[in-house]
């Protein structure tokens, strides 16, 4: 069993910054995590993912250059560093993992993932 917790969340202008955190906790032997946003009236989309046995990361082309993903092992918890705000960013953020770990693909797709949390929530004003 594994439990992700996402944070970090909040109400930002246009241009802004968050970091969103995703806390594993249980069994916090995994090796993909990647995190999902969903607008309303939207499927979810995959946003960018790492790999953390290695640190590979990959990124939508709508957040390349802006977002950055990354891991801090010692406290299980990876991170999603969002700058230049968009509003077309608004959305719910969603981490989420596999266990056990049968690889981390890209494009991502929810069915890859059995772990999910249970959202924070990005809204960009303009």
């Amino acid at each position: 069993q594994v439990q992700l917790v996402e944070s970090g969340g909040g109400s930002v202008q246009a241009g802004g910054s968050l970091r969103l955190s995703c806390a594993a906790s249980g069994n916090t032997y995994i090796r993909c995590v990647a995190w999902f946003r969903q607008a309303p009236g939207k499927e979810r989309e995959g946003v960018a993912s790492i790999y953390t046995g290695g640190a590979s990361t990959h990124y939508a082309d709508s957040v390349k250059g802006r977002f950055t993903i990354s891991q801090d092992n010692a406290k299980n918890t990876v991170y999603l560093q969002m700058s230049s705000l968009k509003p077309e960013d608004t959305a719910m953020y969603y981490c989420a993992t596999r266990t056990p770990f049968n690889g981390c693909y890209w494009p991502l797709r929810q069915s890859q993932f059995n772990y999910w949390g249970q959202g924070t929530q990005v809204t960009v004003s303009s």
